[in-house]
């Protein structure tokens, strides 16, 4: 790579109860009209505090509320900003608002922020959005939220399921980075040091704050929401995904096609990331200990998914992205192989 484009968030705003200020914060980009993608639960949550915000601020808003994070509610998204007319597109939810709402103002060419209430994964600040029902079984390339406004007693209010997914996304990035390096060493990939270190730095604060992590402190909840940020920053400085998804996030994707529906994406790749630390060599047993005290799981049952699932993920991931050299596109296991990897870590 000779040359790649750095985009970031120009606005970062986290603190305690700083929902109240999304009028201002919004004002900061001087829209004409904003389309709000939520989810029923978190509108009707914040839904007073966000009209009152907005009507002190003269915005003019409409809100679309999903379910689900499909390539549908993406076009209806994208047909009701252009109706609206709307400028500014915010995700405001979990991560299917968040990356509905950022694929659709990509598509819309309209300004996006991003509005997260739980911590279960990178998307808050990164230029990717997964969306299922597509053509891909992977994230999008989109373009950073212009603007991210974290609210962290919000965020502490969300189930910790989801906070322990997003841990897991977190610790992905020490396997992640490291399919990078053998990438670089093997295959001759360009590969930048200073985004690799901020993907690990993320990764450290839940390896050194586990066990409060664990006990859901919520000063830990506010280490856990910008170590995602800075993970998602990690990615718009290196200009592709690398430093954030390696193979464990294959072995998640690989997941999706042949157990839809089972586990959230931030525990998936937590499992990944114990196989995958294995293969490179690396002190497995630490990270699995970090996700056992964060309350992530560690074994694959525990979120419904048997042996042969694993296995057969294991044995699929390298083709989910051929182009992406992994360790798993490296050794390409068999299906025997694969099991016997999960059973030693103990993921099955």
């Amino acid at each position: 790579m000779d040359s790649h484009v750095m985009e970031l968030p120009r606005v970062i705003q986290i603190g305690y109860g700083v929902i109240k200020e999304v009028g201002e914060f919004l004002s900061k980009f001087s829209p004409e009209s904003v389309l709000i993608v939520s989810g029923p639960i978190v509108w009707a949550r914040v839904s007073k505090v966000v009209e009152d915000a907005f009507k002190e601020k003269g915005l003019t808003y409409r809100c679309l509320q999903i379910n689900d994070s499909t390539s549908k509610e993406v076009e209806v998204a994208e047909k009701t900003a252009r109706v609206f007319k709307a400028d500014l597109i915010v995700g405001l939810g979990g991560g299917r608002a968040v990356d509905v709402a950022k694929l659709a103002a990509y598509n819309c060419q309209s300004m996006f922020v991003s509005i997260p209430t739980s911590a279960s994964h990178d998307g808050i600040a990164s230029p990717f959005a997964s969306i299922k029902g597509g053509n891909r079984p992977y994230s999008y390339t989109t373009k950073p939220p212009l603007g991210v406004l974290a609210d962290v007693d919000l965020i502490a209010q969300a189930p910790q399921r989801l906070l322990a997914a997003g841990c897991g996304d977190l610790i992905s990035k020490i396997t992640a980075v490291r399919d990078w390096m053998l990438a670089r060493d093997e295959k001759h990939e360009y590969y930048g040091n200073y985004a690799a270190n901020l993907a690990l730095m993320s990764a450290e604060i839940v390896l050194s704050e586990a066990k409060g992590i664990g006990r859901g402190n919520k000063e830990y909840v506010r280490d856990v929401v910008e170590a995602l940020i800075s993970a998602g920053v990690a990615a718009g400085i290196a200009g592709s995904s690398r430093p954030c998804s390696g193979a464990e996030h294959l072995f998640s994707h690989a997941l999706d096609i042949i157990a839809p529906g089972i586990g959230l994406h931030g525990e998936k790749c937590g499992l990944g990331a114990i196989m995958m630390a294995k293969l490179h060599n690396l002190d497995w047993v630490k990270l699995r200990s970090a996700l056992y005290d964060v309350n992530a799981p560690v074994n694959a049952l525990k979120i419904g998914l048997d042996a042969d699932q694993v296995a057969k993920a294991l044995v699929l991931a390298p083709d989910i992205r051929p182009e992406r050299y992994t360790i798993l596109h490296k050794l390409r296991l068999s299906f025997e192989e694969a099991k016997m990897l999960a059973r030693e870590v103990g993921v099955v």
